[in-house]
């Protein structure tokens, strides 16, 4: 292995619990990692489209609401959501750049230190820390208090559950 963390293999990523796996390990298809420490890992990679964590309406909103300022990527997705992840838990998600591998299907790789749902909670309770923040900006009080009311009554798990529950991911093959 070279420096760049290239092996035979390609890119070799550490996993946040210290396994060093090659990339080509990790498929478009694949939600969790089953690894050799015993703990389930995320996987997402910047090809999983944002409506895997969220219905395409909060999606849309956001991608009008929040102005990013990268010009590589000019749109609001799923790097973004787990850069929000990723500055939340820094030790816990390892992020790996594997454009040079353009076997891979994809060119950003997040493993976490958590398993998919746990993930995918945390991208929502995230989202909606940035939906209230940027609600209590609002010149307008009633819509303030409109959310927070919502917000008293919304349980991430059972949101998460029931979203998992529809969406159509082929789970006969793939853990979601």
């Amino acid at each position: 292995m070279d420096a760049s963390g290239d092996d035979m293999d390609g890119v070799t990523v550490e996993l946040p619990c210290g396994e060093r796996v090659s990339a080509r390990a990790f498929d478009l298809g694949m939600r969790e990692y089953d690894c050799a420490c015993g703990a389930r890992h995320a996987v997402v990679t910047d090809a999983h489209p944002s409506e895997r964590f969220l219905p395409g309406v909060v999606v849309e909103t956001l991608r009008e609401a929040v102005e990013t300022t990268s010009e590589e990527m000019p749109e609001f997705g799923t790097p973004h959501l787990l850069g929000l992840v990723v500055e939340e838990f820094p030790g816990e998600v390892a992020s790996t750049d594997v454009t040079d591998d353009p076997d891979l299907g994809y060119a950003l790789l997040w493993v976490t230190d958590f398993d998919s749902q746990t993930l995918h909670e945390t991208i929502v309770e995230l989202v909606v820390e940035l939906m209230e923040h940027a609600v209590s900006h609002a010149e307008d009080d009633n819509a303030v208090q409109e959310f927070e009311s919502s917000m008293l009554d919304f349980d991430v798990s059972e949101f998460v559950e029931r979203y998992r529950a529809e969406r159509d991911l082929s789970a006969d093959d793939v853990r979601v």
